[in-house]
């Protein structure tokens, strides 16, 4: 009997353990990286196979808080790949930021340094008042640490 017990409490920690592993993806801006060539318009056709095999999936990535006024009790953000500041100007791939917005009551605070962030990942075109696109990512964040 206890050896039926250690068997099944060795199988219930390993199942979890991979259905947590299933469950939640890591993930890079390398991963959702678009063959976009300078000055080319954004295409659905450009998606990539990995790009849409995380759609809808929950994902981890890690990457930079883009500055904004608001310090501490942020609600939505557009995380970038480096702290650079070219990333943060005209020119700036568009698979280079997220749009990021926590779920319920969930925050967090501006960081210099490089934050994970958890969260649903899905393909959601920004524009903005001239058509242009300003984003084409969108995290549903859970965390951020």
């Amino acid at each position: 009997m206890t050896r039926r017990l250690g068997v099944g409490l060795v199988w219930f920690a390993l199942s979890s353990t991979l259905w947590a592993a299933e469950r939640t993806r890591d993930i890079t801006f390398d991963t959702i990286k678009l063959d976009l060539k300078k000055d080319q318009s954004f295409e659905s056709s450009l998606l990539t196979d990995a790009v849409r095999n995380v759609d809808g999936k929950t994902v981890r990535i890690r990457g930079y808080i883009l500055p904004s006024f608001q310090q501490t009790g942020i609600k939505q953000f557009v995380l970038v790949r480096d702290n650079m500041e070219c990333c943060f100007g005209p020119g700036a791939a568009l698979h280079d930021c997220i749009v990021v917005e926590m779920v319920g009551d969930a925050t967090t605070d501006f960081s210099v340094r490089p934050v994970t962030v958890e969260g649903v990942f899905s393909i959601r075109e920004l524009k903005g008042p001239e058509g242009n696109y300003l984003a084409i990512y969108h995290l549903a964040g859970l965390s951020v640490k």
